[in-house]
């Protein structure tokens, strides 16, 4: 056998590596890569879950100052500021600065909604929303405040109650100047503004600026009350109503008045009470110029010039313009008297009939001329003493 040169070496396939040996170079190189790239991306997700869960957002917007957990996010949120919206809808021309933002929205069009929850099957457009949907079956609060200890499934909601303690309210109307702590309840109340309420009953037609006040309407038609008190079983349309309702066990009377310490369950109330000591009586009637402290007393109150009696006994079609009138006289048809004397045990229909049955008992006059402020016991003897003063203004 000739022996072979240096270069011959070189040139010789007996040199070259194998196939074999190329692709088990190949594939290992592959496979680190593989690995690398793998390690990267498992690195990226650990420090992308450690900003959730520690809160940080090192991710900052130079122009308003709202901060992301990913640089993705930020660079997505800075197409907002710069106008630009690149991505148009077919069906309705919105447009949108973000491609995602415009395929969640065609599926408001299309009624697609891909992400199903494998518990209760409510189906949702967004990835994001059925996330935070199974957090009410784990009953996971990932999210908790640092001052109250509330805690919340959404990150977004926790920023928002924080603000509560700081009293901070970023989002603030370019009409009126009225502040709000979350972005969402300015655009609910900008509808106040330009009139737009974008949602409407499929019953009567009644539309809301918000969601939520339809839903809470529906219910009215539905008959739906599914806030229950756990002592009395009494149900509520709204879960507001609830919390209400439970401060008449626990006593509970959270709102005080700051000038004769009265306090009150619900803090329209107080603001009501409140008008007494400073004299405000907001709401006019147009016609006579009377003003009340409570809207619904002035609705009441117009009632006299329309003539307008909403309310009918459904037994002697007898009609009334106040409700409560009607609760009263519908007493007489069923005989019930639900207000006693504690000294004789006489019944009433309605409290005021029991306040001055009780000033007989004693000795206290129950009606006042409020000309002279002579007083009487029986309501006819003062009707026949106002006379006395019509006469004299009569002749004066």
């Amino acid at each position: 056998m000739d022996c072979l040169g240096p270069c011959d070496v070189r040139n010789s396939k007996l040199c070259e590596p194998s196939t074999v040996n190329r692709e088990q170079s190949l594939g290992a190189r592959h496979l680190y890569n593989s690995d690398v790239n793998k390690s990267c991306r498992d690195q990226v997700n650990l420090k992308r879950k450690q900003h959730i869960h520690s809160a940080e957002c090192p991710y900052t917007c130079d122009v308003c100052n709202k901060s992301f957990t990913e640089e993705s996010g930020l660079k997505r949120h800075q197409q907002l500021h710069s106008e630009e919206r690149p991505y148009t809808c077919d069906f309705c021309n919105k447009s949108f600065s973000v491609q995602g933002s415009l395929k969640v929205h065609q599926r408001i069009h299309s009624g697609e909604r891909p992400y199903s929850c494998d518990i209760c099957n409510q189906s949702f457009k967004v990835r994001g929303h059925l996330k935070v949907h199974q957090l009410i079956h784990s009953g996971e609060r990932p999210y908790t405040c640092d001052v109250c200890n509330k805690s919340f499934r959404v990150q977004c909601k926790l920023k928002t109650h924080q603000r509560k303690h700081s009293g901070e309210r970023p989002y603030r109307c370019d009409v009126c100047n009225k502040s709000f702590s979350a972005q969402g309840s300015l655009k609910v109340h900008q509808r106040i503004h330009i009139g737009e309420r974008p949602y409407t009953c499929d019953v009567c037609n009644k539309s809301f600026t918000e969601q939520s006040g339809l839903k809470r309407h529906q219910r009215i038609h539905s008959g739906e009350r599914p806030y229950s008190c756990n002592i009395c079983n009494k149900s509520y349309s709204l879960q507001g109503s609830l919390k209400i309702h439970q401060r008449t066990h626990s006593g509970e009377r959270p709102y005080s008045c700051d000038v004769c310490n009265k306090s009150f369950t619900v803090q329209s109330s107080l603001k009501v009470h409140q008008r007494m000591h400073s004299g405000k009586r907001p709401y006019s009637c147009d016609v006579c110029n009377k003003s009340f402290l409570v809207r619904g007393a002035l609705k009441v109150h117009q009632r006299i010039h329309s003539g307008e009696r909403p309310y009918s006994c459904d037994i002697c079609n007898k009609s009334f313009s106040v409700k409560g009138s009607l609760k009263i006289h519908q007493r007489v048809h069923d005989q019930e008297r639900p207000y006693s004397c504690d000294v004789c045990n006489e019944s009433f229909t309605e409290q005021c009939g029991l306040k001055v049955h009780q000033r007989r008992h004693i000795g206290e006059p129950a009606y006042t001329c409020y000309v002279c402020n002579k007083s009487f016991k029986e309501q006819d003897a003062l009707n026949l003493h106002k006379r006395i003063h019509w006469r004299k203004s009569t002749y004066l």
